[in-house]
């Protein structure tokens, strides 16, 4: 077997508002599924990540409130200061600052609509 990529599915309540969030805040594109939409396949570079709609009264909890300072979704980057600068600029919700992880790495957080975590890293 030979694994060729990864995808996390995120659920949302609001399928179409987190889409554009992705779009708009975080340079993603966004190919949505369904009439209306229910699914959400989203693209940067070569990185994936899925939203999946959930129903109202279905409570959506993040990793982080399960278990301390942990994410949804990790993604590795190059250049981790400009990406830190231009979804800063695009005005995404910083969820933590750029620092330097004890491990060795700069990291630094977003949340998206349905409070997910999504820490961004780059080996220092």
């Amino acid at each position: 077997m030979k694994i060729t990529q990864s995808a996390t599915i995120l659920l949302t309540k609001d399928i179409v508002s987190s889409a554009r969030y992705f779009e708009e805040k975080v340079g993603f594109s966004a190919d949505l599924f369904g009439a209306p939409p229910n699914f959400a396949i989203l693209e940067h570079g070569n990185a994936r990540l899925m939203l999946a709609l959930t129903g109202k009264d279905v409570e959506i909890v993040p990793n982080w409130k399960l278990c301390d300072k942990t994410s949804d979704v990790y993604f590795w980057v190059d250049n981790i200061h400009e990406v830190y600068k231009e979804l800063q600029d695009k005005g995404a919700i910083i969820d933590f600052s750029l620092y330097l992880a004890p491990w060795g790495v700069w990291e630094f957080g977003i949340q998206d609509l349905d409070n997910h975590d999504i820490t961004f890293g780059q080996m220092a």
